[in-house]
């Protein structure tokens, strides 16, 4: 897991929005993102867009917490109740199936009062190259 640790503090996304790695586990990761008022949209909500970069973010280190090189094939997202600025957002993703070259993932953003904010379905393409050689780790 220490690669996967490394591969996140490499994240340019990732510290621009302020995320933090809560947990990580092999198919599973954790990721906060405190919100603000650059992150609204026309209506004063958190944008889609920084709660999609949330989803993300935490599915790059679900499929790659195995330690090979995984990419997105496919993401899609559902949001189900509004962010406000301030709040803290918590993605949560976990792996439902792993071949040799796929797998797939469910993922829930929730806000600070336990509201899903969120749902989403990523599938990822897994390579043979080994994530430290792609990541530049080592």
């Amino acid at each position: 897991m220490e690669t996967i640790k490394q591969a996140f503090l490499k994240d340019g996304m990732a510290r621009s929005f302020n995320m933090e790695l809560i947990d990580v586990e092999p198919g599973y990761a954790v990721v906060s993102m405190p919100t603000d008022t650059g992150q609204t949209n026309i209506f004063g909500s958190v944008h889609g867009g920084a709660v999609f970069a949330l989803l993300d973010t935490a599915f790059q280190l679900a499929c790659n917490s195995h330690g090979r090189m995984a990419v997105a094939l496919n993401v899609n997202i559902t949001y189900t109740a509004a962010a406000m600025p301030g709040e803290t957002l918590i993605a949560t993703v976990s792996e439902q199936s792993r071949t040799p070259r796929i797998a797939s993932y469910l993922c829930t953003i929730t806000g600070q009062d336990g509201k899903t904010v969120a749902l989403g379905q990523a599938l990822a393409y897994r390579r043979k190259t080994k994530l430290e050689d792609a990541a530049g780790i080592g």
